[in-house]
């Protein structure tokens, strides 16, 4: 491993260096002289003289160097049974007319613009579009419900909304424009207008304030690229937080775009020409670091996919579009795959297809299990490689450096940390663990460029909730160990958020949502584990006195409490009704003990628990009401 040894350490004891080394590479207004500038928190920005715009990176640059002709997106929906190309050039055409025509309605320099759209082109146009003129995007994933979007309304305070009439799931036509309507009935803050694609799915009714997509852009003039600032926010990205509350991920321009020209060069092992395909949503990180803009800045073929791995239409769907665009490099989530094992074990959809094209297969966004790993490398015959990263990061922490240099895999483990992350394991008390002992995963400030600056409009919470822990480090909220080769062993969250089919969600949020039942008394949201989404979450209620119902009743109530004001994505299925709940005698309530229980795994009585029976009486429960993997 001597080439990236050499690579990861000149990048750990000279960052300053190394990363102005990788900023040449991308064509800056102004090359900015200095590297990373310290805050007096822990926090800090990077390049923060150089000059920019990112939609210039992924786009404008590509036509000036000649490339323009080559294809930049795929856009493929069996769901409409549509397949769109957009070379560079047109790619640029597109953007800039959007943005003239956000640009004419008010929108300048810093101002925030909600997205609220499926995967369709016009969602990336819209990001880009931002991006061209220096306003700040937040894209919210189409599968929240109106709550979660007035939530980010609230916080982002956009001055416009981009908006879809609806979105397709399977063979469902979700329209968009009622949830819409919804979020901005019950925000607090109000955008001054909302920019509606009609999909012809559903013709959304159109109100106050709305105005239409098409004849906007059709009146508009193009208009060219602002320069921004390395240190300006590109976009802010809502995940969710331990009080409910989402917390607004702030990226930066220039640490942002230097950091994902790096990835795509050192990580993935592509370049321009080639096809690379994340299979997401531009809703979620992965989506916006990679179908969006690391792709298109390396001048890649990025794919965007409307639709779903096993029901659109057969668990082929995946081979099926790697054999028809000779994707290279492919990246989703363990869960997809989890889904296509259970529908075709043998995976004789496969011999349909030449998969030729594809040199490595990425997973991340949730630990891989053995089988699954075994199954991928078994029947795809390339190198699969599990790697790890956040939100906050917006690209990989931990992995196998495909471009730099390939070294073993083990499953399980998500291989060595990334150039840039000095990952180490922490114990409660700030002390360092041994090998193979478990602990808190950290990173040893400053942390890279492309990783998160602050939260928006709340820096007091990036501060309290990241650096405060371990200072001097950045604390990641997983746990996990480092073996005696350096690889690195994610093993899950040490907070309340779960991670269902590779989306982080809250059960506090859930637990708030769930407490506000007139029936409910108390209760505990956990999760639990799941074969195919990784965990699921599962609701704990003891009722008020003199209630009378049962958990079939209560739990159809709840699931379309979470579904209205959360949405389906949070897979909350499950409830049980139980007498109390087990807590220690200062009242904390004992969540993590209940997750093993539930999940069969042993588990600590906590010396300060007010009374053991209540774990017997809620392991009956659970066993009773089969919630869970419980072992026997």
């Amino acid at each position: 491993m001597s080439a990236y040894r050499d690579e990861y350490t000149r990048s750990i004891s000279d960052p300053n260096g190394f990363w102005l080394e990788q900023a040449q590479a991308l064509g800056w207004y102004r090359h900015p002289s200095t590297g990373f500038t310290p805050g007096d928190d822990g926090s800090g920005t990077w390049f923060a003289d150089g000059e920019l715009n990112t939609a210039y990176l992924a786009v404008d640059h590509h036509v000036d160097e000649g490339r323009g002709d080559e294809i930049a997106l795929i856009y493929d929906s069996p769901v409409t049974n549509q397949v769109r190309r957009f070379s560079y050039r047109k790619l640029q055409t597109e953007i800039a007319l959007l943005a003239g025509a956000i640009q004419r309605l008010g929108v300048t320099v810093g101002d925030r613009v909600i997205i609220y759209m499926p995967m369709i082109p016009e969602a990336v146009f819209a990001m880009l579009a931002c991006a061209r003129i220096g306003a700040v995007h937040s894209v919210v994933f189409g599968g929240f419900a109106a709550r979660e979007l007035a939530v980010r309304i609230d916080d982002a305070e956009p001055v416009l909304v981009l908006g879809a009439s609806c979105g397709i799931e399977f063979a469902n036509v979700i329209p968009y424009k009622p949830l819409l309507d919804e979020a901005r009935r019950i925000a607090r803050f109000q955008p001054s207008a909302t920019l509606i694609l009609q999909r012809p799915e559903c013709v959304a009714a159109m109100g106050d304030g709305d105005l239409d997509w098409q004849t906007e852009v059709q009146r508009s003039t193009p208009v060219g690229c602002v320069s921004v600032r390395g240190s300006d926010p590109l976009y802010i990205l809502y995940t969710s937080g331990t009080t409910g509350k989402p917390k607004g991920v702030v990226r930066d321009n220039g640490g942002h775009a230097v950091a994902l020209a790096y990835s795509m060069r050192a990580i993935y092992g592509v370049g321009p020409g080639d096809v690379f395909w994340a299979a997401s949503d531009v809703g979620w990180v992965v989506g916006h670091s990679y179908i969006v803009y690391a792709p298109l800045i390396a001048g890649c073929t990025t794919i965007l996919f409307e639709g779903k791995p096993v029901r659109t239409p057969d668990a082929g769907t995946f081979w099926r579009v790697i054999d028809d665009y000779k994707v290279k490099v492919f990246f989703t989530a363990p869960t997809a795959f989890r889904a296509i094992r259970k529908e075709d074990p043998e995976c004789l959809e496969l011999a349909k297809y030449d998969i030729g094209s594809l040199t490595a297969q990425f997973v991340a966004g949730e630990r891989t299990d053995p089988a699954t790993y075994e199954w991928l490398c078994e029947h795809l015959q390339v190198p699969v490689i599990d790697h790890w990263w956040q939100t906050e990061t917006g690209w990989t922490i931990a992995g196998n450096p495909l471009g730099i240099e390939l070294h073993d895999r083990k499953p399980g483990s998500v291989s060595l940390p990334a150039p840039g992350f000095d990952v180490q394991i922490l114990a409660p008390d700030g002390s360092v663990c041994g090998t193979g002992e478990e602990g808190d995963v950290v990173v040893r400030l400053p942390l890279p460029p492309g990783c998160l600056p602050t939260i928006w409009g709340d820096h007091s919470r990036f501060v309290d909730g990241y650096l405060t822990t371990h200072p001097g480090y950045y604390h990641t909220g997983d746990g996990g160990f480092i073996d005696e080769d350096g690889y690195l062993f994610v093993m899950g969250r040490t907070d309340d958020v779960i991670n269902v089919a590779g989306h982080r969600l809250s059960t506090g949020e859930m637990e708030e949502i769930v407490a506000s039942h007139a029936d409910v008394a108390e209760c505990a949201v956990i999760g639990i584990e799941h074969p195919e989404k990784g965990q699921v979450p599962a609701g704990l209620v003891v009722l008020k006195d003199g209630v009378n119902t049962n958990d079939t009743e209560l739990t159809a109530a709840l699931v379309a409490m979470v579904r209205k004001n959360i949405g389906p994505i949070a897979n909350f299925k499950q409830a049980a009704i139980v007498a109390r709940l087990p807590k220690t005698r200062s009242g904390k309530i004992l969540r993590k003990v209940m997750r093993n229980i539930a999940d069969g795994k042993p588990f600590e009585l906590p010396a300060t628990i007010d009374d053991p029976v209540i774990l017997d009486e809620i392991e009956a429960v659970l066993r009773t009401r089969g919630i869970g993997l419980i072992a026997g």
